[in-house]
């Protein structure tokens, strides 16, 4: 059973006076995340994943040995954080602040220096507050910062989303990402309908199951230089607000 993150960096917390990423603990972060997450499974409506089960299940996402499994702590192309709201009481998962949510760098090449920003949660009760703008900009600051200022010198940063997750494009252009386009019939949500996920709103290919659904996924990306022209300064300003 893997207990730590394998990844090709050194990761340690990212933190401002409001938000705090730290590395995810399954056995420490898990249940609370199950218990806030689990009366509103329509969180996962635009993702590949479905609802666990039970914190037993969620945890074992992270536990899994392989080395394929997107979130697995094996996966050395990812690796999970924590998100931790530091204007809220101290919890028992942290002595800062509450946990309000969970995110990930997914897909990173250490070859290529990129990684995409990925499973994106951020709990129902911190939604539309300062979570999720603090929470991207401290994992900009962490992904494109150089190493000398405590970031992991990456030269461009990516994210996916389903076409239709219009506040996840929102959020992602506000944070100062680009459209680079889209791809087309990219996942096929097997039993979509079923599972309650959200498709492209396309007619279903022919001979496919019907309670299937098709994602389109929109692709937007923010490199280096746009981090350098400006990119940092309205990203610490809308972490300010």
């Amino acid at each position: 059973m893997a207990t730590s993150q394998v990844f090709p960096f050194s990761v340690g917390d990212a933190s401002n006076d409001r938000v705090k990423l730290v590395p995810l603990n399954p056995d420490k972060h898990c249940d609370t995340f199950y218990r806030l997450s689990s009366p509103h499974p329509e969180i996962y409506s635009y993702m590949p994943l479905l609802p666990p089960a039970s914190a037993a299940e969620f945890k074992s996402w992270f536990h899994n040995d392989s080395t394929t499994h997107i979130l697995s702590f094996a996966n050395p192309e990812t690796f999970s954080f924590a998100i931790i709201d530091k204007t809220r009481p101290a919890s028992p998962e942290d002595p800062e602040g509450e946990l309000a949510g969970t995110m990930s760098f997914i897909r990173t090449s250490a070859m290529h220096l990129n990684t995409e920003i990925g499973f994106i949660v951020i709990l129902p009760p911190y939604q539309r507050t300062h979570v999720a703008t603090n929470a991207v900009g401290l994992s900009l600051q962490l992904a494109l910062e150089a190493p000398e200022k405590g970031g992991l010198g990456l030269r461009s940063v990516h994210w996916s989303a389903n076409t239709l997750n219009l506040a996840s494009a929102r959020l992602a252009e506000r944070m100062g990402f680009e459209r680079i386009g889209v791809i087309p019939w990219h996942m096929r949500l097997v039993k979509g309908k079923t599972n309650g996920k959200v498709g492209n709103g396309r007619v279903l290919p022919a001979g496919g199951d019907p309670e299937d659904l098709w994602r389109d996924t929109l692709q937007l990306c923010l490199g280096w230089d746009q981090w350098e022209d400006g990119v940092r300064e309205k990203v610490t300003k809308l972490m300010e607000r």
